[in-house]
């Protein structure tokens, strides 16, 4: 892995815990509700990509599907609404442990060789998350935690749905432009609880632009460095950079149900991806 692919990628894995970070932040310190939220997410990530698309040589034509526009939705939705209740690092953990293990299990699906180390491992990650949902002092609000698990659910199936497009950033500024009015759709359906305040606006334009549209482009220059086994790996550290920052900026408590979780899920994770890469 060349230098310029290191900081790519750390700078991507950055990207992506501050989203959870800027979602909790702004649904927790500011009047502004979840369907703004989602809505100028996706509306500011929307032009961010359009424009990235735009300035990039040969003025490539919008791509992607309603399909993706659905799921990427879905994502952005159910994260925003789950994030009312759950704390930064207990998110980020349901959200990509349900990401990497509905992957999985689509693997498996399609025929993929469960073998008995990718057993062992995904018995390890399920377990995590049932962990981290029992009931107790620490457990997190059970409707926060089924919401993110969806999100988790809804990324998986949008990535899987983006696997060999011919032009990833095009398809994105495609799907993000797709979901715009099913975002408008659900704060219209929710008007009556609109609220907002200049810190949640510009929170939710950050996410949008920053970590969400510019987070993915960077993202997609670095997946030309990383092989496969590579790219799922260091995902694994979000929900890490998550927890370690929502303590730091948010005053989130490190519990010892949440460090135990993560490890379960995370060391699951890995053995899959372990053996996989070994098959």
């Amino acid at each position: 892995m060349t230098t310029r692919t290191l900081l790519l990628t750390a700078l991507a894995m950055l990207a992506f815990a501050g989203n959870s970070l800027l979602c909790r932040l702004a649904l927790k310190h500011t009047e502004i509700d979840a369907a703004s939220f989602t809505s100028l997410r996706i509306l500011s990530g929307a032009l961010t990509l359009w424009l990235l698309l735009r300035l990039r040589p040969g003025h490539a034509a919008l791509a992607g599907s309603w399909a993706g526009a659905l799921a990427l939705f879905a994502y952005a939705a159910a994260f925003s609404f789950a994030y009312i209740s759950l704390d930064a690092g207990a998110g980020a953990l349901l959200l990509f442990g349900a990401v990497q293990i509905s992957m999985l299990l689509w693997g498996f699906y399609k025929g993929e060789r469960l073998s008995p180390l990718t057993g062992a491992g995904l018995l390890l990650a399920f377990g995590g998350l049932l962990l981290l949902l029992l009931p107790g002092a620490n457990a997190p609000a059970l409707g926060g935690a089924l919401l993110m698990l969806l999100a988790g659910a809804a990324w998986g199936a949008y990535s899987l749905l983006g696997r060999g497009v011919a032009d990833p950033l095009a398809a994105t500024a495609g799907n993000f432009l797709r979901a715009i009015p099913l975002a408008l759709i659900v704060s219209a359906l929710l008007l009556s609880r609109v609220s907002w305040d200049l810190p949640g606006l510009l929170y939710a334009l950050l996410s949008g632009a920053l970590t969400s549209g510019i987070g993915y482009a960077i993202w997609y220059t670095a997946l030309r460095g990383l092989k496969a086994f590579q790219a799922a790996t260091v995902q694994l550290s979000v929900p890490i950079i998550t927890a370690l920052a929502g303590s730091l900026l948010l005053g989130e408590a490190l519990s010892l149900r949440l460090l135990i979780s993560s490890a379960a899920v995370l060391g699951g994770i890995a053995l899959v991806l372990g053996a996989k890469q070994r098959g």
